[in-house]
């Protein structure tokens, strides 16, 4: 088994579960990243991996994007390249990959954590599940695929409110907007995705991928374009007095004052 320096992976009757293991809260940096991509190659490669789970360990499915690196590097990094060599990647490879993604959302799923949790085909959320647009928080525009699988998802209103209030969506609402496929206690989470994933790990796999295509095809066929449009929009949103102030107050545990420049 491959070792990993962020994440925790298990291989069982052909399901590959994968833990994001980054403290605090999984957030991503460039490694965590890389190590999810090289994760998503191996299951497309090999025959005996039939389906994938997806979820976070502790406590937090994955926080998103660790702001503490944006703040480093503020003024140094463009957005764009970043969200072209990171998120983009993620996404696109878990979309293309033809073989069922189970998210086991164990927890917050917050910006870039939100953009991965719905790129996967099923949602199976605990109780203490919540999901956060978050980008607006620090000042920033939808990535990671959100302006597109969010408003899918749940129509164009509730997706509005989520992305201009940030308010966070328990796992009952999130149920209830067509976020998540079901919920379960938090001590259920483990048992009940695993059997899920076994049952279609015995399935007719390549059917399933198929399918998986097609739905693509249909639903997601701006996919590519929807990813370099949002890094172009967050490469402008990063360059606003807003964004900076954004990171500021996350950083220092305030709320931001923002004045829409």
């Amino acid at each position: 088994m491959t070792e990993y320096q962020n994440l925790l992976t298990e291989e069982v009757g052909g399901v590959l579960t994968v833990q994001l293991n980054r403290p605090k809260a999984n957030a991503f940096d460039s490694v965590m990243v890389d190590e999810l991509v090289a994760v998503l190659k191996r299951a497309a490669a090999d025959d005996e991996l039939r389906c994938l789970v997806l979820t976070g360990a502790g406590r937090v499915f994955s926080a998103g994007q660790d702001v503490g690196i944006i703040a480093e590097r503020q003024g140094t990094i463009s957005f764009r390249e970043h969200l072209q060599r990171t998120y983009n990647r993620v996404i696109l490879r878990m979309r293309r990959l033809e073989k069922p993604i189970i998210g086991a959302i164990n927890g917050a799923a917050v910006g870039a954590g939100l953009g991965i949790a719905l790129a996967t085909d099923i949602r199976v959320a605990a109780e203490s599940a919540r999901f956060v647009f978050g980008f607006t928080g620090i000042g920033l525009t939808a990535d990671s695929a959100t302006s597109l699988t969010l408003p899918l998802l749940v129509g164009l209103t509730r997706a509005s409110e989520m992305a201009f209030t940030n308010s966070p969506v328990s796992a009952d609402q999130a149920l209830a907007y067509g976020l998540v496929n079901r919920v379960v206690p938090d001590s259920d989470l483990p048992a009940e995705v695993a059997e899920m994933a076994a049952s279609l790990a015995s399935g007719p796999t390549r059917a399933l991928g198929l399918t998986k295509r097609a739905f693509n095809r249909t639903m997601f066929e701006a996919l590519e374009r929807t990813l370099d449009y949002e890094a172009y929009l967050q490469d402008i949103a990063s360059q606003t007095e807003d964004h900076h102030e954004g990171v500021e107050a996350f950083m220092e545990k305030r709320n931001a004052q923002f004045r829409g420049r």
